[in-house]
């Protein structure tokens, strides 16, 4: 009877099987099963050599299962010739790029073309996911641009992920503004209300804003933090700052869970009160990620590998690139400052020299991190992967190439070099 019962039952899921099967080679519109061979994946914190990746419906897929749903071979068989395979690069920090700045408002079509422009450059650099940054700006300009800002999937089509917005400010210290204007800047007397005001939060899986830069010395700001992480659901990051470590240990307590722009626009260390830097040599609160510019101009590359040694997995790269990027030198603006792009590597302030946000480009950063520092491959790819996605709480989908995980993936050679770029499972051309 035992065996009876389960010739049966197989009988019955081969027919399953095979119904599956013809409903899906009979839907034109179906998503094609892609078999990536010949790779060595970027898994699990090592390189898996000559492995196989499956992408199906945008997304990483057990090749097992697949098969036993379907039946079906890959409609498409990529030969990877053995290139390093990595989840696609997420930028958290971006002001602009390709003579599109994120904090000027135009009209509603110069917008969505801006983000559509942007969206699709950043893939031939492998970055397939990123956050667009506003710098302190007056309230209309949040008011306008931030809409526009809102989580919106990638593909082909119109390019890289928006994950949401980053502000930047305009709760920041004056004297450590930076590119800031200094007449955007606000404190917060009215606690966690003036934050809904400024940038029209709301709460819910909806919200626009992911990330806020803030100084916790500020008025009213330290006590607004628990209220902007469990009310609001964004992250905190500390940044243009003049704080104390005793006032930023008392952010992260409260909440804060990353840094802006390492060394840059924040308190310089010293050896009896090492501020907001400080928080890398912490053993009583956890440490938080920090942002760094790999640039080799906004920190040395001697402070880039202190850091790294200082907290290896904090590490999260960025770019802070403003519209000049992608662009020849000339004068450009960052918010309503006029900045001058001097060469591929530096732009300043034209009123006085200051520097301003960078003109690099993610997958440089992958690069200039690894020779900076001296980390694995492994290390500085996830500095822009598997971090990026860790702070923000979505390592399950972005950063990995789990079973589970969108299909964004950058095939790079054994130099980090960019070869290839697939977004929700469909390459782009590079």
């Amino acid at each position: 009877m035992t065996n009876i019962g389960v010739t049966v039952t197989f009988v019955l899921d081969l027919r399953s099987f095979s119904s599956l099967h013809t409903r899906r080679n009979n839907n034109p519109s179906r998503s094609r099963l892609v078999k990536i061979i010949n790779a060595r994946l970027i898994r699990d914190h090592q390189i898996i050599s000559d492995d196989v990746l499956y992408l199906y419906n945008g997304k990483i897929i057990d090749p097992q299962t697949y098969f036993f749903t379907f039946g079906d071979s890959p409609d498409i068989v990529v030969d990877a010739k053995g290139l390093l395979v990595a989840p696609g690069y997420i930028d958290v920090q971006i002001n602009g790029a390709f003579g599109v700045d994120f904090s000027q408002w135009q009209s509603e079509e110069k917008m969505r073309e801006g983000l559509d422009k942007v969206a699709k450059g950043l893939l031939k650099y492998g970055c397939t996911s990123f956050i667009p940054t506003i710098i302190s700006s007056g309230i209309e300009i949040y008011q306008k641009v931030l809409p526009f800002l809102k989580p919106r999937k990638g593909n082909k089509n119109i390019g890289a992920e928006i994950l949401g917005a980053h502000v930047e400010g305009p709760f920041i210290m004056p004297s450590k503004r930076g590119a800031h204007e200094e007449s955007h800047l606000r404190v917060a007397s009215g606690g966690f209300s003036d934050f809904v005001k400024v940038y029209n939060l709301n709460e819910g899986k909806d919200q626009i804003v992911k990330i806020v830069t803030i100084a916790p010395e500020v008025e009213g700001v330290l006590d607004s933090v628990e209220d902007l992480v469990h009310n609001a659901g964004i992250t905190v990051s500390l940044g243009h700052s003049s704080a104390t470590v005793a006032q930023a240990e008392l952010a992260v307590e409260k909440g804060a869970r990353f840094i802006t722009h390492l060394f840059n626009a924040m308190q310089q260390f010293h050896h009896r009160d090492p501020g907001i830097i400080g928080l890398l040599g912490t053993t009583r609160i956890p440490r938080p990620y920090y942002g760094i510019i790999c640039d080799g101009i906004h920190v040395h590359p001697n402070s880039i590998k202190i850091a790294y040694d200082s907290h290896p997995s904090g590490a999260v790269l960025i770019t802070d690139a403003m519209a000049a990027m992608g662009l020849s030198p000339g004068d450009y603006t960052l918010g309503d400052i006029p900045v001058r792009k001097i060469d591929d590597e530096r732009v300043e302030v034209i009123e006085d020299g200051r520097l301003a946000g960078s003109v690099i480009t993610i997958d440089a950063c992958v690069r200039n991190f690894r020779k900076f520092t001296g980390c694995s491959i492994i290390e500085a790819v996830e500095a822009a992967t598997l971090h990026p996605a860790e702070l923000l709480g979505i390592q399950t989908i972005k950063g990995t190439l789990n079973v589970g995980a969108d299909a964004d993936l950058v095939f790079l050679d054994d130099d980090l070099r960019v070869m290839r770029c697939f977004i929700a499972g469909e390459e782009i051309e590079i």
